[in-house]
């Protein structure tokens, strides 16, 4: 069974070394499992995402990241995204001119060995076949990436990426953003299309309506840079019927 481990991990912006915003988080997820992180603006929820797949915003200072067992510290993020991480994104790019169907096929392509060349026939089938999973319109991969895309249409596009690179890791960074509650449904019944052995997921949100149709194995709560509780998504229902003062309260008590 695939493992990500995240061990001690302390996290900066580039620009700014001296001043942590993870502090020495710890987190372990398996494949086959699906965590949420929770927790209040400024906590450094989506900053350790964009760490672990390798945005050059961000500088790890301490700790490690490992895909079983081996660091991933010292490989660039393409490198990442072939060992298997993959992340979608809070707000995804605009890609004018760029239609997404030749957009997955050069990220399809890229995974591939050097030399080796991507059959068309069998990249279109399979493209069809997530779509049918995902239940996309055929239509849609004729359009520009995210040009002039709704919400949900931009987290469909990401969904849709995820399913034909079939990461080991898929780090979701408030993919329910912006939503509304039908666009919220199609994007979970997504992801959960994708649920298996297979797969591990981090979903990052600060709502829990999102756990209502993608229910996680653990819900974790960070705060000033760490995971201060974790629970089963009776946690995250727990967050929604009291804020986050009481984990505050807890944390000055403790």
């Amino acid at each position: 069974m695939h493992t990500l481990e995240i061990r001690d991990l302390f996290v900066a912006l580039t620009e700014q070394p001296d001043k942590p915003i993870v502090k020495g988080l710890t987190l372990t997820i398996k494949a086959g499992e699906i965590h949420a992180i929770m927790g209040p603006n400024g906590t450094g929820k989506s900053t350790l995402s964009k760490a672990i797949a390798g945005h050059p915003g961000y500088v790890i200072t301490g700790g490690d990241v490992l895909i079983d067992s081996k660091s991933i510290l010292e490989m660039e993020p393409d490198e990442r995204a072939r060992a298997g991480i993959f992340l979608a994104f809070q707000y995804p790019s605009e890609i004018p001119g760029v239609s997404i169907a030749n957009f997955l096929r050069a990220a399809v392509q890229a995974r591939l060995a050097e030399g080796e060349e991507l059959d068309a026939t069998a990249y279109y089938k399979r493209l069809y076949s997530k779509m049918d999973l995902l239940k996309i319109d055929r239509k849609f991969t004729s359009r520009a990436v995210n040009d002039g895309f709704s919400g949900g249409e931009k987290k469909r596009c990401e969904i849709l990426q995820m399913a034909m690179l079939e990461p080991t890791f898929a780090l979701m960074d408030e993919t329910d953003s912006g939503l509304d509650i039908d666009a919220l449904r199609i994007v979970a019944d997504g992801v959960n299309a994708m649920r298996g052995p297979k797969l591990g997921v981090l979903m990052i949100t600060h709502y829990q309506r999102l756990l209502d149709y993608i229910v996680p194995d653990q819900v974790h709560v960070m705060y000033d840079g760490r995971i201060v509780k974790t629970g089963d998504k009776s946690l995250a229902l727990e967050l929604e019927a009291k804020g986050y003062d009481w984990v505050k309260q807890d944390l000055a008590t403790a």
